[in-house]
């Protein structure tokens, strides 16, 4: 899959591709359905990143990295800043509902969403862009596994903002 291309992703099934300022509002538009979402960087200028983001401290955890080791972990020539998955087999999550806490944890408020957490290191996080691909009748969680290693094969890394695989 080319990382670096909104076209191939929308080929590949993804969808949403809509600005983060604009979920925070209206979450209506996120299916409530399980699947795998992707944050991206489509700015054309370098990042700059935050001392300290505007992430929530879930269990008492500070969920900011020092600026040196976010810019280790940036990734260069692709848009892709985070790849995460909503729901498995038994599981009532859904893109909404993760989504929603994702966005709740980035407002400051202490959610289980610290997975992804330096995306609110990075300036004007609400531009980012978010898309997802449904998924109701598979296991997003091998989809995601799939992707990651596609990424790591391809920039040698996992994902700007995925720490683990």
């Amino acid at each position: 899959m080319d990382f670096n291309s909104i076209e191939n992703l929308k080929e590949a099934g993804f969808s949403g591709f809509s600005r983060m300022r604009k979920f925070l509002s209206d979450h209506t538009l996120i299916p409530p359905t399980r699947g795998v979402y992707m944050v991206l960087y489509t700015a054309k200028t370098p990042p700059q990143f935050l001392e300290k983001g505007s992430g929530g401290y879930f269990k008492g955890k500070n969920p900011n990295l020092p600026i040196a080791e976010l810019e280790n972990h940036w990734v260069d020539d692709t848009v892709v800043l985070y790849i995460g998955k909503a729901g498995k087999e038994g599981s009532s999550a859904t893109l909404k509902t993760r989504l929603g806490q994702y966005f709740q944890f980035g407002q400051g408020e202490d959610i289980g969403h610290f997975g992804g957490r330096l995306i609110w290191q990075l300036e004007n996080s609400n531009e980012l862009l978010f898309c997802w691909k449904e998924l109701p009748e598979e296991d997003p969680r091998e989809l995601e596994y799939s992707l990651l290693k596609e990424f790591v094969a391809k920039y040698g890394k996992l994902p700007f903002a995925n720490l683990v695989m």
